[in-house]
């Protein structure tokens, strides 16, 4: 008989400890080999005044098991309290965001029957790495952060994910239209992992015209991989499209941990009044389930929890009169769960999920030896300003005095469009500007792989600054291997 998985436990706020009991009855009545450690975090342990929301023993308990089934929690409004989904994933690298949106038809109402569609979003880098800074009056900055391992990892786990359970496709969504270097690396790396993937379908969709299909035709599509806030965005598209948000379970995977809750929030209007619908994070279990390696006990759940939504007893958020037989609360809902064990849907789908002897505790990305590092080589630097002025060419030709022999003014663009040389009136300016100086053999072509050291950098700086201009931030221009690592202006 296989040992018992030690999993952790939080039962939350709101509607969550109902949820979480219900959920925890299935799986007692279902035979999940699992045994549980129980933790507190959440709205009592903010107000207990600790800002984090989590005690420092439960990131102990969290790290010993590895595994953490969570119902929602409430974030105590005001007084800056950071948000706890977050502080775990980023904590434990839960770097892949897992959700999988099917419709219900006829049982919940949608207008796209045949959605079946798992969204593998990127969960820590991208935008969402939370790097800001006010630099003028007028600007502000966000900066998308894209690294190399991050994105192999998640691409990985997704072919992965395909290939465990049988899935066809997996597509791609960027923007490297636009991102050509952030995007674009993304989109080179799904190649080169897809590559070892033979027998799944690759493609890459522009997101912009990919979330149009995936709200018109979703049925087109089967896994998705994507960085962070395209995968923020088109996983909640996709859930509330199959006609119930509340029906969703949501995945983080990490190398060495794992969590899984439902997508729904504690809905705390509705607390303590036993009408909260438990799917949610009991579609989350069989997840957690399907994860470990416990698909037999994944396929029960499910296949009942499926039956009872065909047999039409559903809670209220679902109901309707004409494919609903009985409104029941929680308790009655996850009574017919269980009643409904071992029984199978009808309708719609069987589902299967593939049964292994041990937990998926090892790292889906398959680590290998570091390539050997680019020659990287400094060629320039771009120098940004908090200016007003009266117009672009003022700017450059004050500017231009500043270059010294290792470092000439360039380009000057507002907002990523070139203004000068050669801008034209209507481009709209504002005080944030991005000044390029490259070796004057580069600008003339005389001596295109010229090089500059950071002291030139520092010369160049003190000219400016002497200047009497306030320089907010620099970026170095680098060559890795001869290969540009920045980009052009547009217009440039």
């Amino acid at each position: 008989m296989p040992q018992n998985t030690r999993i952790t436990v939080a039962h939350g706020d709101g509607i969550g400890p109902e949820i979480m009991g219900a959920t925890l009855r299935v799986l007692e009545a279902a035979d999940a080999r699992l045994s549980y450690d129980t933790i507190e975090i959440g709205k009592k342990v903010y107000e207990s005044g600790n800002t984090a929301g989590i005690p420092d023993a439960a990131w102990d308990t969290l790290r010993e098991n590895r595994i953490f089934l969570k119902a929602p929690i409430t974030t105590p409004q005001g007084g800056g309290y950071k948000s706890l989904n977050v502080t775990i994933r980023k904590t434990l690298s839960l770097y892949a965001n897992v959700r999988r949106s099917v419709s219900y038809h006829p049982m919940v109402k949608t207008h796209h029957p045949k959605m079946d569609v798992v969204i593998v979003r990127e969960n820590e880098e991208d935008l969402y790495a939370g790097i800001e800074h006010r630099q003028t009056e007028e600007v502000l900055q966000c900066l998308k952060l894209i690294s190399k391992p991050g994105s192999q990892r998640l691409i990985r786990y997704a072919f992965e994910y395909a290939q465990r359970h049988g899935r066809k496709s997996v597509t791609c969504m960027v923007k490297d239209n636009i991102m050509k270097l952030t995007d674009g690396m993304f989109h080179k790396i799904f190649g080169q992992v897809g590559r070892e993937y033979p027998n799944i379908a690759k493609r890459v969709v522009i997101v912009d015209i990919g979330a149009a299909r995936l709200a018109q035709r979703p049925e087109d599509f089967d896994v998705v991989v994507m960085p962070n806030l395209y995968g923020d965005i088109l996983s909640d598209i996709a859930a509330e499209i199959t006609g119930s948000v509340g029906l969703g379970g949501s995945a983080n995977i990490g190398e060495y941990c794992s969590m899984f809750e439902a997508i729904h929030g504690s809905a705390p209007d509705i607390a303590g009044q036993g009408i909260a619908n438990p799917s949610g994070l009991l579609l989350a279990s069989v997840m957690m389930l399907a994860h470990l390696g416990q698909g037999d006990v994944a396929a029960r759940i499910h296949n009942a929890w499926l039956r009872t939504l065909e047999d039409g007893v559903h809670t209220g958020d679902i109901f309707r009169h004409e494919t609903s037989s009985v409104r029941v609360g929680t308790d009655g809902f996850t009574d017919a769960v269980i009643a409904r064990l071992g029984e199978y849907p009808r309708k719609l789908d069987v589902v299967t999920y593939p049964v292994f002897e041990s937990p998926l505790r090892k790292p889906v990305e398959r680590r290998m030896p570091p390539p050997p590092r680019k020659e990287k080589k400094l060629v320039g630097v771009d120098v940004f300003l908090d200016w007003r002025g009266p117009d672009p060419d003022t700017l450059g030709s004050k500017l231009a005095e500043c270059g010294t022999d290792a470092l000439q003014l360039v380009m000057i663009t507002n907002r990523g469009v070139k203004v000068w040389p050669g801008g034209v009136p209507e481009t709209f300016c504002t005080d944030h500007w991005r000044c390029r100086f490259q070796p004057p053999g580069a600008i003339d072509g005389t001596d295109p792989d010229a090089t500059i050291s950071h002291g030139d950098v520092l010369a160049l700086l003190q000219r400016v600054h002497e200047a009497g201009f306030d320089f907010i931030k620099t970026e170095h221009l680098c060559t890795f291997n001869g290969i540009k690592g920045y980009s052009l202006g547009q217009g440039q």
